[in-house]
């Protein structure tokens, strides 16, 4: 493997190459799977990712953030039957999304890396799982796909919100890249190899969420 590679974390490909640089770190593309990725070694240590995520203000009564976020809740509920149970992965400081399917009589989980770190959840299965403006993080989201899968009943749902990578020749200048917890960076053509080698359904609501039928 030469300098200008790196094994993709969700392919596991080597068909890497560099694909942009900045001040603070590298990126490179996978040719087989479309997503961009930072290497390791750039990655943020547990405490400084902490920190950062210490600072998001996800105020439950805060409407404007609620309608950021029915963009994922309202076209997953079109699709789940009455009393169905779902696990929050995620779910950051305020669960706000797990209340919001609460509110709707949906039964919840949560978990989250630094939040609410009860791992027993992780050993069930749901009808759904949600995963908010969280797989951008992710430093092995092979693993973590897989074990989503795992998690969620034969027929169920994941639902994903996510920038996805759509210019690439606008890249340097795409806010979601200035965020240096953000390590992995989703395209349609990533979510759709996703389906191909999973054997799920792949449906694009919208340029940020992607829902997945397993």
């Amino acid at each position: 493997m030469n300098a200008e590679q790196h094994i993709c974390p969700l392919c596991e490909s080597l068909e890497t190459g560099i694909f942009h640089r900045d001040r603070y770190r590298d990126y490179y593309a996978c040719k087989i799977c479309g997503m961009v990725h930072v290497p390791f070694v750039y990655h943020l240590s547990a405490d400084k990712q902490k920190h950062r995520y210490d600072l998001h203000h996800n105020d439950p009564s805060d409407k404007g953030y609620r309608r950021f976020l029915s963009k994922l809740v309202d076209p997953l509920v079109e699709r789940l039957e009455n009393g169905a149970e779902g696990l929050d992965y995620g779910s950051g400081p305020q669960p706000v999304l797990a209340d919001m399917f609460s509110e709707k009589g949906y039964r919840m989980e949560i978990y989250d890396l630094y939040y609410a770190g009860n791992r027993e959840v992780l050993t069930r299965q749901y009808d759904f799982l949600t995963c908010c403006e969280t797989m951008e993080h992710f430093s092995e989201p092979k693993k973590e796909w897989e074990q989503f899968l795992a998690m969620v009943k034969k027929g169920g749902w994941i639902a994903i919100m996510t920038q996805m990578l759509e210019d690439t020749d606008d890249f340097a200048r795409w806010h979601y890249i200035n965020d240096e917890t953000h390590v992995c960076f989703f395209s349609e053509k990533s979510f759709e190899w996703l389906g191909r080698k999973y054997g799920t359904e792949i449906i694009f609501e919208s340029t940020s969420v992607v829902l997945c039928r397993v």
